[in-house]
């Protein structure tokens, strides 16, 4: 009797052990999906408010510093406006535009799926640019919403002090819509990582009748992404996506509206200087959450963003003063102020790509070019672009795209491209790539600018651009908004 349960126990046990063998089995084939890493997640949560601390309170400051006193409140509430209206449509389709699959036009621009975040919760996930790794979903609609916020406000400034409330309220809305939404989607989207290296492995694998379908397969993931993207074009943090397409709306608006009253007749200096300084100080520490916070993760790839951010930023700001200091005599405090915002720009699209002593290069460039363009140019050709958005952020945002073909080279220094089909960095042609940066500079330029200019001409037949000549000459505080800035 006793031999007989030894024999049912052992019986059993041979059982459960085959019986967790084949469950281990099975859950080999189907492995869990992978989690978030509470590292990568913490740092893209404080990237996010770092960004969002570039625009309110950075750039209105910035801003409201370099307009006249009577124009302080307008300029701070065109660009609080534009962070709360871009935040709520956003989240309504403005992601789902940006971030998804189209239907039929997928090249120029997502469609509908996430409209109204339908389907997010705070378990679902977006991967980052490895293979297996992923941050909430919640927290990249965050991080890509402050990249949303921060683009339209830096159009207000080329308008700055002669454009109505009215004409900022009805603009922002449209053009983030058919502007700035469709140029992150060209240049972002794309399938991910675990599309591409699947699609890679299985066309290395495939054979025979196998490697056609397999071709057809990897074609498609490769056409799962905007336009741009499937070019090739490499932006970091928003070259083109920023400051170009910023850059040559602040342009067009500039055109449309007109100069403003008295311009090149009436001295027009900037209030408060020290505001200004204390702006472009918020910008260069909200930069780093907009550069290195575009790694999508806490690791190296961040780290080389922030030191970018760090060298270009300071070589751009010496090279403007530089340059003040031998064709004017005297730096000034503006020109550090406005070089700094030009290193910034022009290393966005190439902080995570460039070296750190390209990136000083890239700086030093773009601190020279832009001084340029917002004086010798700018006068030549008599446009009032108040704040010299074209000239720091497009002319900038230029420089960067473009550089960004060069400075990747892994022979000077930078980090290459990486296949996600063989697993490591390809070969770099430096040719090819310029080629393609180029093209993908020209199509941001048309875009926004044929873009904007039509939405400026819409809203001015719609409400008009700007106030009349005695208001404008009264301040936009009072006519648009009843307060002041100061009250002595």
């Amino acid at each position: 009797m006793k031999d007989s349960t030894s024999r049912r126990i052992a019986t059993l046990a041979v059982a459960a052990f085959m019986i967790g063998l084949a469950s281990a089995s099975a859950f080999a084939q189907t492995p869990a999906p992978p989690t978030p890493n509470k590292g990568d997640t913490a740092w893209m949560l404080v990237a996010s408010a770092l960004v969002l601390l570039m625009t309110v309170p950075g750039l209105a400051l910035f801003y409201g510093g370099l307009v006249r006193t009577k124009n302080m409140l307008s300029m701070l509430m065109q660009v609080f406006y534009t962070v709360c209206i871009v935040a709520i449509i956003w989240v309504l389709y403005g992601y789902s535009m940006a971030f998804t699959e189209g239907t039929g036009f997928n090249a120029f621009v997502g469609g509908f799926s996430k409209a109204f975040l339908a389907g997010v919760t705070p378990e679902s996930t977006v991967e980052t640019f490895t293979d297996g790794v992923v941050i909430p979903e919640l927290v990249y609609i965050c991080f890509q919403m402050t990249f949303a916020c921060i683009t339209p406000a830096l159009i207000v400034g080329s308008m700055a002090e002669r454009m109505k409330f009215s004409a900022i309220v009805l603009f922002i809305p449209l053009w983030v819509t058919f502007v700035y939404f469709p140029i992150a989607h060209m240049v972002w989207y794309w399938a991910g990582p675990a599309a591409t290296v699947g699609a890679g492995k299985a066309l290395a694998a495939a054979t025979g009748d196998a490697k056609a379908a397999a071709q057809t397969a990897m074609d498609a993931v490769v056409a799962n992404a905007g336009l741009a993207f499937q070019w090739g074009a490499l932006d970091f943090a928003g070259g083109t996506v920023v400051h170009i397409n910023a850059g040559i709306a602040g342009l067009m608006g500039a055109l449309v509206v007109g100069k403003r009253v008295g311009y090149g007749r009436e001295a027009m200096p900037p209030h408060s200087l020290t505001l200004t300084l204390v702006g472009a100080a918020l910008l260069w520490v909200g930069w780093f959450g907009f550069n290195a916070g575009s790694a999508l993760e806490a690791g190296g790839t961040a780290a080389l963003a922030m030191t970018n951010t760090f060298v270009a930023t300071a070589a751009a700001a010496l090279a403007w003063m530089l340059a003040e200091q031998i064709f004017k005599g005297k730096p000034s405090l503006l020109g550090g102020a406005s070089g700094a915002v030009a290193g910034l720009v022009a290393v966005t699209p190439a902080s995570g790509f460039a070296g750190p002593m390209g990136a000083i290069v890239l700086g030093i460039v773009a601190g020279f070019v832009c001084a340029f363009f917002v004086s010798a140019v700018k006068n030549a050709l008599g446009y009032d672009d108040s704040l010299d958005v074209f000239g720091v952020h497009c002319i900038g945002g230029i420089l960067g795209a473009i550089g960004t073909g060069i400075l990747a080279a892994p022979s000077l220094g930078g980090t290459g491209v990486f296949d996600y089909t063989t697993g490591k960095v390809a070969d770099y042609d430096m040719i090819a790539q310029v080629i393609t940066q180029t093209k993908a500079v020209c199509l941001t330029l048309v875009w926004s600018g044929v873009g904007s200019l039509v939405l400026f001409l819409i809203v001015k037949m719609l409400v008009g651009l700007r106030p009349v000549t005695d208001h404008e000459r009264e301040g936009l505080d009072l006519v648009d908004h009843g307060e002041r800035a100061y009250n002595y």
